[in-house]
């Protein structure tokens, strides 16, 4: 019996990932004036915030279409497990259950279950891993994805960025007030709620202070660290994501730390120097 582990494209994957044939990329697509650009293997990270910094216009996205999402579960393999974009912040999860809807109606017999992350970028890294784990393990379909919901419902999501205009501008901020303070330099620590709205949970002066902070509240919220395993997104900034990195170290203890560059979903609203991580 075998697995695919369909993810899209705003979850990162580690070197070791990408070449795991397990795991497989649905793309999203990046607008930026006039231009499309897929959220493919072909991103080039440096272009695009260059092309962000020189634009007039607020980026914007779109989800897959749900024929690319069953294409994307076609195969062999007998078991599909789709991680898609927080439900509350993309179209990306309710276009997986309609492509699973369509599978269904040509392959009855395949199993198939789509997660709402409730969460973006390497928080869905995380949970793809999850399911390579109690796969790996040999636990029967019903049971991976009971303790994959299970995970998701107690891991946490946060990040602090350099800039939240995108999202902003993107309607990804809804119920929160807007926030006006980059004369003073001022840094909100954000994170995902329960059912993967964001909202903000502090702010402090200054990146480093902020992330400081981030820190801080992580530690106060996640207890028994040790058997976790950690994962930073980072967007053009891997220097200030391994010293987020000793910072954890330092302050905790944990079974692993993954570190990954953002791809293009993860890169037009972290934007530049933004800084997320999940536990």
């Amino acid at each position: 019996m075998s697995y695919k582990i369909v993810v899209d494209s705003c979850g990162e994957f580690t070197k070791e990932m990408k070449t795991n044939s397990h795991f497989h990329h649905v793309p999203l697509t990046l607008h930026i004036e006039e231009e499309e650009i897929l959220d493919d293997a072909s991103f080039n990270q440096k272009e695009f915030i260059e092309k962000m910094a020189g634009s007039k216009e607020c980026p914007k996205s779109s989800c897959p279409s749900p024929k690319a999402y069953m294409e994307a579960y076609e195969g062999e393999e007998e078991r599909v497990y789709g991680v898609t974009l927080s439900s509350q912040l993309s179209g990306s999860y309710n276009s997986a259950q309609l492509g699973k809807d369509l599978l269904e109606e040509k392959e009855k017999q395949k199993k198939v279950h789509i997660f709402d992350s409730c969460s973006a970028s390497c928080g869905q890294t995380q949970i793809a891993l999850k399911i390579l784990e109690c796969e790996e393990a040999g636990l029967p379909f019903l049971e991976v994805v009971k303790e994959v919901e299970e995970y998701i419902s107690q891991m946490g999501t946060y990040f602090v960025l350099e800039s939240l205009e995108n999202l902003r501008k993107n309607g990804r901020l809804t119920g929160i007030k807007a926030f006006v303070a980059t004369a003073m330099n001022i840094k909100p620590i954000m994170a995902a709620t329960d059912i993967g709205e964001i909202t903000q949970l502090g702010q402090a002066r200054g990146m480093e202070k902020a992330l400081k902070k981030m820190i801080e509240i992580i530690g106060e919220k996640h207890k028994n660290t040790k058997e976790k395993r950690l994962a930073i997104s980072y967007c053009n900034c891997k220097e200030r994501a391994q010293w987020v990195k000793n910072q954890f170290l330092q302050s905790m203890e944990l079974k692993d730390v993954i570190m990954l560059d953002t791809g293009g979903i993860s890169t037009l609203y972290a934007n530049d120097g933004g800084i997320i991580v999940a536990l």
